[in-house]
């Protein structure tokens, strides 16, 4: 029954996902397609309702601050050149990268500290693993997408060829 329930979240939420891409419409999505994470989350961890209530302001707060990490690295790389950074600059871009991941180390310690007078060690390591499992079965489910569009594309370059044959 929970995998029914499970499947249904992700079923909904890559559907949301797609139809962002498709139609643009990325913030609703996205919305949606968090929403479906959270459902899944606290499936996952067996949320009480008063566990519930106060552990997501605390995950946001730490996924807001996470995300926020993770933009300044990348913003940090897309001013990188690696064709033309001097020894000097590529050493300076590795460590900042490493100020990056321990910045995110140090986040995720103090988070999971602050998670953990809500919810037990054992809802923490489904928490993890939730969010590696959620993360994999978005990335299989986009890969399934690209492979069906890219078969859409070669039946229709068949086709295509088939009419040019024909009035040929």
């Amino acid at each position: 029954m929970k995998n029914l329930r499970f499947n249904r979240i992700l079923l909904t939420a890559m559907l949301m996902l797609g139809s962002a891409t498709v139609f643009g419409q990325s913030g609703d999505a996205l919305r949606k397609l968090e929403a479906a994470k959270i459902g899944l989350i606290t499936e996952r961890l067996g949320l009480t309702p008063d566990q519930a209530r106060k552990f997501w302001p605390i995950y946001q707060e730490y996924t807001q601050k996470n995300q926020n990490i993770q933009a300044d690295f990348q913003e940090m790389r897309k001013n990188y050149d690696r064709a033309s950074a001097s020894e000097g600059e590529t050493r300076q871009m590795l460590e900042q990268g490493q100020q990056i991941k321990q910045q995110k180390l140090n986040l995720e310690k103090e988070y999971s500290e602050k998670m953990l007078n809500v919810i037990d060690t054992k809802q923490l390591m489904s928490l993890k693993e939730a969010e590696v499992d959620f993360r994999k079965m978005l990335l299989r489910k986009l890969e399934q997408r690209q492979r069906q569009q890219q078969d859409r594309e070669q039946i229709r370059e068949r086709h295509q060829q088939r009419m040019n044959q024909k009035r040929n």
